[in-house]
């Protein structure tokens, strides 16, 4: 198949009224294109899993971002020889709409067999179709070959909560009564970390796997509490940006801290890992280091 003409970056096409991800490609067998086309991408509103969560209207209790890797990138030179880089593509949470991952892999792919003057338009191409899909501006960042080298792995800093040896018998669903904090003692700051958070992807049943990071200020959390409410995930469906808002508003609820933080690193999955990070207050973003489990 002869490779495409190069670009020239398009919205992407509007999506079903109330679209849900079982009116996306997710967990259906679908052809793989090698020629650029935006129209793959498939937004889904957030508004639906945050009103379960009693969040309603535009205000929400946080800010933040979900920080995506993407490891399978590449399209070819006007001359037609292949290039290759990873993106960082950073999503704000106050985009009405996020991208099913499925449609996101489709669509990367999709520039395979399509002819760019540089990297400069491909990643002019991502912001421009990644953006009208969300609903807001998305940050891409290309990092080429020569580069490579630099990327480093490192685990979140923190207090491991999985030295605790303790009991655990809620996998089916998220368990908030689990938590608790000292609400009478003097506030504290501190970083925990776990890697033992688990849940499912609610179409395909497959397992997502992630290390997890709350950074606080505010009456001590009971940390074996903590670390049963996120076993407690186990056996949970949901994606993971919805399973970091539910694990902040459950900890923002019933903790009360001053301030919070809560930021997980996901596993890929098709070339692509998901890293969600919601603050109580503006904050620098996290960098976006890889664990050695991503």
């Amino acid at each position: 198949m002869p490779p495409s003409a190069a670009p020239t970056p398009a919205p992407a096409a509007a999506a079903p009224a109330s679209p849900t991800a079982a009116d996306s490609t997710l967990g259906k067998a679908v052809a793989y294109g090698t020629q650029y086309d935006p129209t793959l991408l498939f937004p889904l509103p957030r508004q639906a899993q945050r009103a379960a969560l009693g969040l309603a209207g535009e205000r929400l209790p946080f800010t933040g971002a979900d920080l995506w890797t993407a490891y399978e990138l590449s399209w070819l030179t006007p001359r037609g020889r292949p290039q290759v880089a990873l993106a960082l593509l950073t999503v704000p949470c106050e985009s009405p709409n996020i991208v099913e991952s499925k449609s996101l892999k489709l669509y990367l792919n999709s520039f395979t067999m399509t002819c760019l003057e540089s990297a400069d338009a491909l990643r002019a191409a991502l912001v421009q179709d990644l953006s009208a899909a969300c609903g807001a501006r998305v940050g891409v960042k290309l990092i080429l070959p020569e580069a490579f080298d630099a990327q480093p792995i490192r685990e979140l800093a923190g207090v491991s909560l999985d030295r605790l040896d303790i009991d655990c018998d809620r996998y089916d669903h998220p368990t908030p009564d689990l938590l608790g904090a000292a609400l009478d003692e003097q506030p504290v700051t501190e970083t925990l970390v776990s890697h033992l958070l688990k849940s499912n992807c609610p179409v395909t049943g497959q397992p997502d796997w992630a290390s997890v990071q709350i950074a606080y200020t505010g009456p001590q959390i009971d940390q074996a509490g903590l670390l049963r409410y996120l076993v407690s995930y186990r056996g949970h469906s949901d994606f993971h940006e919805h399973c970091v808002e539910r694990i902040f508003t459950d900890l923002w609820t019933r903790c009360q801290p001053i301030r919070l933080q809560v930021y997980a690193r996901y596993t890929r999955r098709g070339g692509l890992d998901i890293n969600p990070w919601r603050s109580s207050h503006p904050a620098s973003l996290p960098s976006a280091v890889r664990t050695a489990r991503q």
